[in-house]
């Protein structure tokens, strides 16, 4: 079956090819807080690497959207205004939940923008309902295990491994209670993805050696 990912048949549940469907890995976790995942079309893409998909997948509590400018987005804006939202985006004035937990008066929202760096700015320009909204960060005091990608800066991390992060602090904070046993899980279609793509990349390199070894014989 032709597909828009190529010749490959997709999983339609996580939108990989079906060889290397993660779907087995998925471990869901509920959540009081609702997160939101805003994905860029060229990051949809990805269908290799992409974690975004994943970090939807593995959150019941969450909705996911494809697109660049959100202003006119009736779920969106519905979601903003039953919740009291924030947006994870580094900066200056963001709110550290390393050191500093939330206050909701309403339910709790978090969007994530699962992009690179600079179509992220762009969305964030284009998109008015996100513009105002408060931002937070934490410390970037893990380094990414995405071996199979080079991130821009030391301490980056994929969108998967920063949701982590931010459940992890939520957890801290009192705002969560998700068991720690059970927060563990979260990664682990990620790392699955990781081991599948590694063990790709060192098949298709002995299959290399082969064949140049083949011709000089």
């Amino acid at each position: 079956m032709q597909t828009i990912f190529g010749d490959r048949a997709t999983c339609y549940h996580c939108y990989r090819p079906k060889s290397s469907c993660m779907c087995e890995y998925i471990r869901p976790i509920e959540t009081h807080t609702k997160f939101i995942i805003l994905m860029h079309p060229k990051e949809f893409k990805k269908t290799k690497n992409g974690t975004g998909h994943l970090t939807h997948l593995s959150l019941p509590n969450s909705e996911w959207f494809m697109g660049i400018d959100f202003s006119a987005c009736e779920r969106i804006n519905e979601i903003l205004k039953s919740h009291q939202s924030y947006i994870l985006y580094p900066c200056k004035e963001a709110i550290n939940l390393s050191h500093e937990p939330l206050y909701p008066s309403k339910p709790l929202a978090i969007f994530l923008i699962d992009s690179t760096w600079a179509c992220a700015l762009k969305m964030m320009r284009l998109s008015r309902n996100l513009r105002d909204l408060p931002r937070i960060s934490f410390d970037a005091t893990k380094r990414s295990e995405f071996k199979i990608k080079e991130q821009p800066l030391e301490y980056c991390l994929s969108t998967i491994e920063s949701t982590h992060t931010v459940l992890e602090l939520l957890n801290q904070w009192g705002i969560e209670t998700i068991v720690h046993e059970t927060l563990k899980t979260f990664l682990t279609p990620f790392h699955a993805m990781i081991e599948y793509q590694l063990q790709c990349i060192e098949n298709s390199s002995s299959q290399t050696i082969r064949f140049k070894e083949s011709i000089k014989n």
